[in-house]
């Protein structure tokens, strides 16, 4: 066999692998909202729990008609106060905004590794009391 065409053959082949691998990674590639659910699964199961205060519920107009709500929420680790949001858009059916006041007291789970890393509310699991 003629040396130039196997190199040919190798290079169309690595370049069907390369191309056949890309495919399927787009094909596969997890959405933003799957990403969100697992980070939230993720810290329900492992994630630490401390107190924390909710200070403010946003509505934010989004996407013409809909509105996304966010949850302002603090608090402290090691010392360190952190004030973070959740966006509970997704999570309407197991959290009635309305009843989340200013100064409300809740449960925050946080990532030992990254306590930046923190939510109130899950599917399996709340925070709010």
């Amino acid at each position: 066999m003629n040396p130039y065409r196997l190199y040919a053959l190798i290079t169309g082949g690595a370049a069907l692998l390369a191309w056949g691998t890309a495919h399927w990674v787009r094909l596969h590639r997890k959405t933003p909202e799957q990403i969100e659910r697992a980070r939230r699964l993720r810290l329900s199961q492992r994630g630490r729990i401390c107190d924390g205060t909710v200070i403010d519920v946003n509505e934010v107009p989004s996407n013409g008609s809909a509105t996304a709500q966010f949850l302002v929420y603090q608090y402290e680790v090691g010392g360190v106060e952190y004030e973070a949001s959740q966006d509970i858009t997704h999570l309407r059916q197991f959290v009635d905004v309305h009843s989340c006041k200013l100064g409300l007291p809740t449960s925050v789970r946080y990532d030992p590794h990254n306590p930046g890393n923190s939510i109130v509310i899950a599917e399996e699991w709340t925070g709010l009391r």
